[in-house]
């Protein structure tokens, strides 16, 4: 059986930036195992599959594997599929409309941007900053829990510095392990990075769910609800972010580029085990 494929760099400020994504259209959904399956044989941080959402609340029904899990949440997956749609498939409108484990999530044109609408995902303050010094080398000045840890550092050389044990960042109770701090650059509001050895990636490039905890905590520190961000990766990440209080949404946005578009060959669904 042949699918359609394509790999899109997402919240990349330049073509092989950002963080490349798998997608594949589908028309039915695949077998769950044989979707990881194509995920860990592409190796890439997360593969989106999606389907039309015939009768459903949405346009397309969308879920997001790691080479190694499903996961409830992906930004730059989302970021990626919108792009296809938008650029390669020819979607009409300006706005598309997804749902996934984690509830209704949209995409929208903005210029050259593509904008994402997810749901905020607070931390709450946390114990474990004993663990989490253990597995980063550095005692962070916050720490909090949503889905991933967040680690608030002292500044951005110290996140920069960061070599993280992963077996340890593995052990901690979490997703994810986000650390973070205030930009040096006055145009740049928090930068940070995202390791999840966990579920399969070590550093991830370019995050767009760690930016639904991200943004509320900046936003709240920084006395304003519009903040620019960049994740310090080897690829580097670029994201506008914006938090909607009263609505518990985050907006992210940031830019794609095409990679890669052909075919790929996988057994016949009916057999595969």
């Amino acid at each position: 059986m042949e699918l359609g494929f394509f790999q899109v760099d997402a919240f990349a400020l330049a073509p092989l930036g950002g963080n490349p994504a798998g997608v594949v259209p589908l028309e039915s959904w695949l077998p769950g195992e044989l979707m990881l399956a194509v995920a860990a044989e592409n190796n890439l941080a997360e593969t989106a599959f999606f389907v039309p959402d015939a009768g459903g609340p949405a346009d397309f029904h969308l879920r997001w594997f790691t080479p190694t899990v499903e996961v409830d949440l992906c930004g730059h997956a989302t970021l990626a599929t919108a792009f296809v749609l938008f650029e390669l498939l020819g979607w009409r409108g300006d706005r598309i409309r997804f749902r996934g484990r984690s509830g209704p999530l949209a995409a929208r044109r903005d210029g050259d941007l593509l904008e994402l609408d997810f749901p905020a995902q607070p931390g709450a303050p946390c114990e474990g900053r004993a663990a989490v010094t253990a597995a980063i080398g550095v005692t962070p000045r916050e720490l909090f829990l949503a889905e991933d840890l967040m680690a608030v550092l002292e500044d951005e050389a110290a996140v920069r510095a960061v070599r993280p044990d992963f077996g340890a960042v593995a052990a901690l109770p979490a997703r994810g392990l986000i650390i973070t701090a205030a930009g040096d650059d006055p145009e740049v509001d928090f930068v940070s990075r995202f390791f999840a050895p966990a579920v399969g990636v070590p550093e991830d490039p370019a995050t767009g769910s760690a930016h639904c905890t991200l943004t509320p905590y900046w936003a709240a520190r920084l006395g304003r609800d519009e903040l620019r961000a960049v994740q310090l990766s080897a690829r580097l990440g670029a994201m506008r972010c914006r938090y909607d209080r009263p609505a518990g949404r985050v907006a992210i946005a940031g830019r794609a580029f095409p990679y890669l578009t052909g075919r790929i060959t996988i057994p016949d669904p009916s057999s595969y085990r």
